[in-house]
């Protein structure tokens, strides 16, 4: 027997699924208007194709978040791609070894701009326990990160959570932002050019 269509379109206590919203704007009969950076972040903002970059135990729990129960793609991110070139988001989860800190560099300077950058537990965040000279302690000493997920190793609802932020950030970043004094401030005092 056939589902109704009624359960395709309300959850569980009954209310209709909220869709989301366009951009504010001005519509009338057959046309709408809106700011170009609206429709751009609204678009930037459901196709973020991350890039993995997992070195130990919270790649894992990105598996986690990616398998069925948690199911990342259900926020636009279907595609994880293993090309810088091709993906917007570096996901980086676990240990950095300062011997891996110029691949990792290299890494974010060959993806595309806009970029963006999530750091995945304490490991990749702030060193974790492992305070010795030869781990990174934050990513952040080499690459600009946007969003901190906490954690050792976070769970998958962090995850998501670190997502949604960064799905946030993006939908409401302008255009314009990239080209402004204070992102060339930041990009000079990582080196980036």
């Amino acid at each position: 027997m056939a589902r109704p269509v009624q359960y395709n379109v309300k959850n569980e206590g009954g209310k209709p699924i909220q869709i989301v919203e366009g951009p504010q704007g001005y519509g009338g009969e057959g046309f709408f208007t809106a700011r170009l950076s609206d429709v751009v972040g609204l678009a930037r903002k459901n196709s973020l194709w991350p890039l993995p970059f997992a070195t130990s135990c919270c790649g894992i729990e990105f598996m986690a978040t990616m398998a069925s129960h948690y199911d990342l793609a259900r926020f636009g991110a279907e595609r994880v791609g293993f090309s810088p070139r091709q993906c917007d988001l570096l996901m980086v989860m676990g240990t950095i070894a300062k011997k891996m800190g110029p691949v990792l560099r290299q890494v974010y300077l060959q993806m595309a701009e806009p970029r963006w950058v999530l750091s995945m537990g304490a490991c990749a965040s702030s060193g974790g326990i492992f305070d010795t000279y030869s781990v990174l302690q934050g990513i952040d000493q080499i690459i600009p990160v946007d969003v901190y997920v906490p954690g050792c190793p976070p769970r998958p609802e962090a995850v998501l959570d670190g997502f949604m932020k960064i799905q946030e950030l993006v939908g409401n970043e302008s255009i314009r932002r990239r080209n402004g004094e204070q992102y060339k401030a930041l990009m000079e005092s990582y080196g980036i050019q």
